[in-house]
């Protein structure tokens, strides 16, 4: 593993994502789960996240189509919570969910809208 990268993934996977929820992750990981942690850490958030080609925002933005696309709605809650970190928008994230739910079928965006709901209600307090 390139412990320079790895360095710099930590550090943006915590800007994203928030320190305590990054260090509980690493610190559940065991002897099985670590070599993926320090992976993933290295390669998504220290190569990809760390290209500044592409800002924060638009980076979170881009995750929240994809990771909708596939399903994977522990992650898109995950990264719905990051995305509002980063800067995106409650109508930044419905026009999102818009777009999901055009490509990937209504049941995937009402899947989207459920999740984005909840989130936005314990982030901001809101009534959404």
């Amino acid at each position: 593993m390139d412990e320079k990268l790895f360095e710099k993934g930590l550090a943006k996977r915590k800007q994203t994502l928030g320190a305590e929820y990054v260090e509980k992750n690493l610190a559940a990981a065991d002897d099985f789960s670590m070599p993926f942690q320090e992976a993933m850490t290295a390669w998504c958030w220290g190569f990809g996240w760390g290209d500044e080609t592409i800002d924060a925002k638009t980076r979170s933005m881009m995750n929240l189509s994809m990771i909708g696309a596939l399903g994977k709605m522990t992650e898109w809650e995950i990264h719905c919570r990051g995305a509002i970190s980063n800067g995106v928008s409650k109508n930044e994230i419905r026009a999102i969910i818009h777009v999901i739910g055009i490509y990937c079928g209504v049941p995937q965006g009402l899947e989207c809208f459920r999740v984005a709901k909840k989130i936005l209600q314990e982030e901001k307090g809101e009534q959404v």
